[in-house]
């Protein structure tokens, strides 16, 4: 589906994305924000090994690639429609930066988990407590220092286990809440 979606800084500034025709897409402005936040943890030329784990359209793993010259993204989704689009948004990237992957996410927690120190977690809005269960997951399975994006809507009250987490920003946009958390 065609959106007004698009990559905001880096490599691929203004590249287009296309969305899967149920997405509820991160809105470039608040994309751009959650990335000034992270700029103050990441450098342009750290190593970030990401794992964008509720796919959709992509649009998280792609703006990482675009700014980080040295990422690498993992891709997982559970719908083929959503996993073409990542495939769509991410055509003329190096092969060996992506990886796309049909997968559930919080099923193949450990497989990628304890392999990567950046994680995007926004599954659809109507399963909250899909990536609220998510990143309690991921607490006894990622590395400290690991960095969660976690985006809820904001309506729903939640606050992360701060002997576990310690909360980096916790920001809403429009009807988006982002919460960026570091792994203790």
């Amino acid at each position: 589906m065609d959106s007004n979606l698009q990559v905001i800084s880096g490599t691929y500034h203004g590249r287009k994305l296309c969305l899967p025709a149920c997405a509820r897409p991160t809105q470039n402005m608040a994309r751009g924000a959650v990335f000034n936040m992270l700029a103050g943890i990441f450098g342009p030329g750290d190593k970030i090994v990401a794992w964008d784990a509720f796919g959709g359209s992509g649009a998280m793993g792609v703006e990482t690639l675009s700014r980080y010259p040295n990422s690498t993204v993992t891709f997982t989704d559970i719908s083929d429609e959503s996993l073409a689009i990542i495939k769509k948004n991410t055509v003329d990237i190096a092969a060996n930066r992506i990886r796309i992957t049909k997968a559930d996410a919080p099923k193949v927690a450990k497989q990628y988990g304890n392999n990567v120190n950046l994680v995007f977690i926004d599954p659809p809005y109507e399963n909250a407590t899909v990536g609220i269960d998510f990143v309690n997951k991921l607490a006894s399975i990622v590395q400290p220092g690991t960095i969660i994006v976690q985006e809820i809507e904001k309506i729903v009250p939640y606050s992360p286990d701060i002997t576990k987490w310690e909360i980096l920003r916790d920001k809403t946009y429009g009807r988006a809440r982002f919460l960026i958390l570091r792994r203790i």
